[in-house]
């Protein structure tokens, strides 16, 4: 009966192992997601630089700004996809290859975390400067509301950090 009872339960397990395939779909996706995000930068480029002979300073530098929010961006699904895949799904093998990424196989899920907050509070705060470049564009309560939903950002990951940190230290305390 007992012997009945384990085989039940490690076949259960393995099904639940293998259910890890099902996100590889997904990081799949975001791959895609990524070529969509290339067209759009390569996009903002040609028009941007089609126009540069024409654009104000501030225009030059706004045309930058949304550039490197688009970078950002790729940067971010970049993380999302290499480290969710390693984290969830399976180990990527490319310890051969001489342009690996330092960081691959070392982001686990409370460094992505912060890395997703992180980048997210970046990409707030460049599309906060792009209105602070042009303010005349925007009314008063935009500009409030876009203040106030970048500071919920940067609360955010402060206490995402603190918590991780408090859990590090507790754990670090059970060790001893």
């Amino acid at each position: 009966m007992r012997t009945t009872a384990k085989k039940i339960e490690h076949v259960m397990e393995q099904g639940l192992f293998a259910s890890r395939w099902l996100m590889a779909p997904m990081y799949i996706a975001l791959v895609g997601a990524l070529i969509i995000l290339l067209i759009g930068f390569m996009r903002e480029l040609y028009h941007f630089a089609s126009h540069a002979m024409i654009l104000e300073q501030t225009d030059i530098v706004l045309g930058i700004l949304s550039l490197i929010d688009l970078s950002l961006a790729g940067n971010l699904l970049l993380i999302v996809i290499f480290s969710g895949y390693e984290n969830f799904v399976s180990k990527i093998d490319t310890e051969d290859h001489e342009d690996q990424p330092e960081w691959k196989g070392t982001v686990d899920f409370n460094t992505l975390k912060l890395k997703l907050i992180a980048s997210i509070v970046a990409i707030s705060g460049i599309h906060l400067l792009k209105v602070f470049m042009d303010v005349n564009k925007a009314s008063e309560q935009q500009i409030k509301w876009m203040v106030i939903i970048h500071l919920v950002f940067v609360i955010s990951g402060v206490l995402l950090a603190s918590m991780d940190r408090i859990a590090a230290s507790t754990k670090a305390l059970k060790a001893k």
